[in-house]
Order: structure tokens, then C-alpha cells, then sequence
């Protein structure tokens, strides 16, 4: 949306909720120096702490829609008391966007994840079994026309690429990056790979070179092969009752491969055949293969960290509400990169505030919070209705 869009005005009436966010400014004034260095005649009015502030301002808010009613928001003595920032201009914000590195706020976001209590989402058994649980994927983010940086299909097509670590264990995100929707998805893990993850993957991650760079940043994979991937049987599992209920059909020890690609992956990993509903002839079941290099985990396990994976998908519905159908503030990369770090903060916040499992409801009660139409005591016994978040 133009800077130059027109929004109703508001006043500090139209703002509530600040008690939650005195807590930010804590958070973000490691970042008050940032691009200072070469402002030496001490122009610069507005800091990195106190625009990083105002942006997940108008996420928590859905009066702020617009670049103007960010600057807007700045002006109020309220949010300048919350945050410590000074009265803004349009022109203030665009440069912001450009000045500050978004690589800052990446740090933040991690330090978030970690203070997040270590509670689970699964049942006690899969919890110690699947311990450190990673579901990666990607999704778009559609763009503004304007962000030529960002072609996907055309020059009508644009969009921003998320890829995303999902912690399933603590139903948080764990890793990001950003890049043009063309970015390639193996690519990314493969700067990002962690040690001691395990790691749930979908077809499209399913590249011998990738499923090796994780065993050599000793870590683990679940992954869903294509049904064309060549192998050599080195033994067969004998299925248990329990492996047979979750859909198993065959559980065995292969080489991965054919000539020139037999020695990509340098050890024998497990495929698990899982037979899978069609809905187009529910005669003639779909079979999934699934590869990891878990020897130890039975095949019911393995099926079901994969069936775990969907949670990454839950987390992108619930983060691109979160963004709503509001513009991106800024067109250049960097200033988008800032945005998304921003938008994803929140998300973490809300899950430290609440201590539990937020969802698109929660969402739209602290907008409604923030605006002044829900009481502090409505907003509590939302909370409360919560699921629990069981520590594992």
C-alpha cells in the first residue's frame, strides 16, 4: 500500500494493550545503535529499536493499516512513553526499511524460540522417541506488483518465499529465511542444516545429495521419496500388529540409487511403504514411501512423525493470518525481510504470553484487545479456554 494512502485518524484511546508490550522494548533496545555510526551530527530520530516497535504495533492493531498510520502511531505520547521512540516521518520509515539490517532481528526471533518452555504436542511415547522433531517446508507469500525483485511465474505473479523450521515438539517455529518465490527449497535447508534434529521432509526435499549433507551434520531424516526412486533391498523388517494398524505394508533396508547416483547417500537407510486412501478410487489405495535413516524408531513411529508434519502447515494458516490481507509496508528486500521477521515475533509472543497453543481465534481477541472492544477479562478467560500445553 502507498505511503501516501489516506487512514481515519486515531488517537491513544484507540490503543490499548500496552502492558503487553512494555515487554518489547526490552527486547528490541540491543538494536537502538544499529546504522548510528555514520550519523555524526546525531540527526537521526528514529532508531531501529523504536521502528521494529511500531511495526509489530500495527500487527497487534488493526486500526494501524497503512505507512501513515504507522508514522501516525508514532506521534502518540503513549506509544512514545512504551517505546521510547520520538515522532516519525513518512520519509523516516521508507529509509528505515533500507538502513537496517533485518539479519539483527533473525537473531531475536532465535532467542524467542529458545525461551519458549519445552512442552510438546505429542503423546508421551512419541515425545521421547521424536524428540527434536523438525518439519522444513516452504510457502509463498504473495507481493505487490512493484517488488520486480520477487517474480514467481510473470510480471502479474510476485511473491516472497518463507522457509521455515518447525520445531513439532513445541509447536514453534525454529529457523527462517526469505527469498524470492523461485528460491529453491533444498537449497535453503542446506545452509540451515542443524546438528541432532530430526528432520520431516515432504517429495520435495527428496535429493540423495540433501538427505547426505544431513547425516553429515549428524542429524536425521524422515522424507518422502517419489514413487520412481531406484533402490537395492539389503533386508526386510518384520511388521509388528501396531505397524500394520498405522497403514504399513513393507519395512525394509535398501541401498538408495542407481548408476551415476548408487553412493550419494553412503549408508543403507529404512523405506516404509504406507498403503493411503484414494479419492479418486477408494478401491485402489495410494502407497507412500517413506525413507529415514532411524533404524531404531518402529515403522508405526516413523509413520506417524511424518503425519506430524502437518503442523508446519497449521503454523503457515495461522501466520498468514497474522499478516491478514494488510500490504507489505516496504518493497525492497530488505524491508520486507524486516516485516516478516517482525510478523513472525509476534507469533512467538503471543505463545510466551499465552502458554499455550494460540489459534486464529486468539489472533482476532488480541486485535480486538488492542482496539479496545474486548476487556482485560475477556482476553483471560480466552486464554483459559486454551488447550494445555503439556511439559514433556
Amino acid at each position: 500500500m502507498s505511503a501516501q494512502t489516506k487512514q481515519k485518524p486515531f488517537s491513544a484511546e484507540n490503543l490499548r494493550g500496552f502492558k503487553y508490550l512494555k515487554g518489547v522494548r526490552k527486547v528490541f533496545e540491543r538494536l537502538h545503535d544499529h546504522a548510528t555510526a555514520r550519523d555524526t551530527a546525531g540527526n537521526r530520530q528514529l532508531f531501529y529499536d523504536h521502528y521494529a516497535s511500531l511495526l509489530l504495533l500495527t500487527y497487534f492493531n488493526p486500526i494501524i493499516s497503512t505507512l501513515r498510520g504507522t508514522q501516525h502511531a508514532s506521534t502518540l505520547a503513549k506509544v512514545q512513553q512504551t517505546f521510547g521512540g520520538k515522532r516519525t516521518s513518512l520519509g523516516s520509515l521508507s529509509e528505515a526499511s533500507r538502513v537496517f539490517d533485518p539479519e539483527l532481528l533473525h537473531g531475536i526471533f532465535r532467542e524467542l524460540v529458545q525461551r519458549n518452555s519445552r512442552q510438546t504436542q505429542l503423546s508421551k511415547k512419541e515425545s521421547e522417541a521424536l524428540a527434536d522433531l523438525t518439519a522444513v517446508d516452504g510457502t509463498l507469500l504473495k507481493a505487490l506488483p512493484r517488488l520486480a525483485w520477487a517474480l514467481w511465474q510473470d510480471p502479474q505473479h510476485r511473491a516472497v518465499k518463507m522457509h521455515l523450521h518447525f520445531d513439532v515438539v513445541q509447536g514453534v517455529s525454529r529457523e527462517v529465511s526469505f527469498t524470492p518465490a523461485i528460491g529453491s527449497e533444498v537449497t535453503q535447508l542446506r545452509k540451515t542444516i542443524e546438528s541432532g534434529r530430526l528432520y520431516v521432509l515432504d517429495r520435495g526435499y527428496a535429493c540423495f545429495q540433501l538427505l547426505q549433507d544431513i547425516l553429515d551434520a549428524q542429524s536425521a531424516f524422515i522424507v518422502r521419496l517419489q514413487d520412481h526412486t531406484a533402490f537395492d533391498v539389503v533386508s526386510t523388517q518384520r511388521l509388528k500388529k501396531a505397524d500394520r494398524a498405522a497403514g504399513v505394508t513393507r519395512d525394509v533396508v535398501v541401498d538408495l540409487g542407481s548408476a551415476p547416483y548408487k553412493h550419494i547417500v553412503c549408508q543403507p537407510v529404512r523405506l516404509i511403504f504406507v498403503a493411503m486412501p484414494n479419492a479418486d478410487h477408494a478401491d485402489k489405495p495410494i502407497t507412500m514411501i517413506l525413507a529415514t535413516n532411524r533404524l531404531d524408531l518402529s515403522a508405526e513411529l516413523v509413520v506417524a512423525a511424518y503425519r506430524y508434519r502437518w503442523q508446519i502447515e497449521l503454523f503457515f494458516r495461522w501466520f498468514k493470518h497474522i499478516l491478514g490481507c494488510r500490504h507489505l509496508l516496504s518493497h525492497s528486500p530488505n524491508g520486507v525481510a524486516i516485516q516478516l521477521y517482525v510478523a513472525l515475533i509476534a507469533s512467538l509472543l503471543v505463545t510466551l504470553w499465552t502458554g499455550k497453543k494460540p489459534n486464529k481465534r486468539t489472533w482476532e481477541m488480541l486485535q480486538w484487545y488492542f482496539a479496545g472492544w474486548a476487556s482485560e477479562e475477556e482476553m483471560a478467560a480466552h486464554i483459559a479456554s486454551l488447550p494445555e500445553r503439556p511439559t514433556a
